[in-house]
């Protein structure tokens, strides 16, 4: 009994948590009082544009000026949030190399000094990989929505605006609050650190697994069904990451890469990986992290040219729990994705070349459980 309770008071604390500002916020109408929220436009489908209205995927992505995205939306976003626009960059996602990823992460703290939640504007193709990286070196604990489009601007039936909108919305309801990042999309709300998107085409491409979505928003409702596992931290320094982007030169951003584990692969990859000097290698084994004969050959022999991996499944589901020990140079990555284990390990790796302090961020960083217990 002494345990439901307990955990019933957490729960109750997150709640009054997010509903605490977002009550006050409904409170006090007045235009002078409304939310301060900054939009960092990067590119993407969302600035896209295409030669005709029914050009879903054939048209030009990054070409429309944040500013304009979001005049578009005047004067209703009016109503719910005082909006200045940032334009970072316009182009896709899959464009920006870690050194941009730096300087994003950069701006958006810049924007939060300021504001009372930033909405970042991006491509599809990799936001998730945008959104784990703001998750993990954004320093404040303000809301950081990102949000894009399948569609572009510019064609008949476009998600773009509705998403920008509700982005907005969001961010200015401050329910997130203690939250890291989270994606907006076709109405669903989802923590970056699960959030994978599944298909090439379709609207809600965009999930989060087992895990499900954070909440929706439906119109003018925000509502939030579950909090990230970092929320338990709210109102502490240890809610930060040890990752301070701004401690970090981007001449000292390492090298990660990823190899594909599959019937019968070969250890050219790994090997070919070390001897160009990665640092580290994130593998994508079948089932529970499991690689070929040659590939684990290949690993080995890497280890011993200083090379750390970190084992994750290719399946989309299920963990790699880490079995390894001090410094085995073979972390496990949960239930990361490979890519997300790959962000994880390079801002590891960039603040330490001790694996047991890289294994020991994996094992609690990049997990998504709460900590209390009854």
């Amino acid at each position: 009994m002494r345990g439901i309770l307990r955990r019933t008071a957490l729960l109750t604390a997150v709640v009054a948590l997010t509903a605490g500002t977002a009550t006050a916020a409904e409170r006090d109408k007045s235009p002078a009082k409304r939310p301060k929220v900054a939009v960092i436009g990067t590119g993407g489908t969302i600035a896209g544009v295409s030669q005709s209205r029914v050009d879903f995927q054939d048209y030009q992505s990054g070409k429309i000026p944040i500013s304009e995205l979001v005049g578009d939306l005047k004067p209703e976003v009016n109503e719910i949030a005082d909006v200045s626009t940032v334009q970072f960059g316009n182009k896709g996602s899959g464009s920006y190399s870690i050194a941009e990823f730096r300087q994003l992460t950069l701006a958006v703290d810049k924007a939060l000094r300021t504001n009372d939640a930033a909405v970042v504007t991006t491509g599809t193709d990799t936001m998730e990989e945008f959104a784990y990286w703001l998750d993990l070196t954004v320093r404040s604990d303000k809301p950081v929505i990102l949000t894009g489009a399948m569609r572009p601007w510019t064609v008949l039936g476009t998600d773009g605006p509705a998403n920008l909108y509700n982005a907005i919305q969001l961010a200015a309801s401050r329910k997130t609050t203690c939250f890291g990042s989270v994606i907006m999309l076709n109405d669903e709300i989802q923590a970056a650190r699960e959030v994978r998107k599944t298909d090439a085409l379709r609207m809600d491409t965009f999930n989060s697994g087992a895990s499900g979505a954070l909440g929706v928003v439906d119109q003018e409702r925000v509502r939030i069904n579950r909090a990230p596992a970092r929320v338990e931290k709210c109102g502490r320094s240890s809610w930060r990451t040890p990752f301070d982007v701004g401690g970090i030169a981007e001449k000292d951003l390492p090298k990660v890469e990823i190899a594909f584990s599959y019937q019968g692969a070969g250890g050219e990859a790994v090997k070919a990986f070390a001897d160009a000097g990665a640092d580290g290698v994130v593998t994508a084994g079948t089932g529970a992290g499991g690689i070929s004969s040659s590939m684990s050959a290949a690993r080995t022999d890497a280890t011993k040219q200083g090379v750390v991996f970190a084992s994750t499944t290719r399946t989309g589901n299920g963990a790699v729990y880490d079995e390894g020990e001090g410094d085995d140079a073979v972390v496990g990555a949960a239930d990361l994705s490979p890519q997300k284990a790959r962000i994880l390990l390079l801002l590891s790796l960039a603040k330490t070349d001790d694996v047991a302090k890289i294994r020991s961020w994996f094992t609690t960083l990049g997990t998504a459980e709460f900590t209390k217990h009854g």
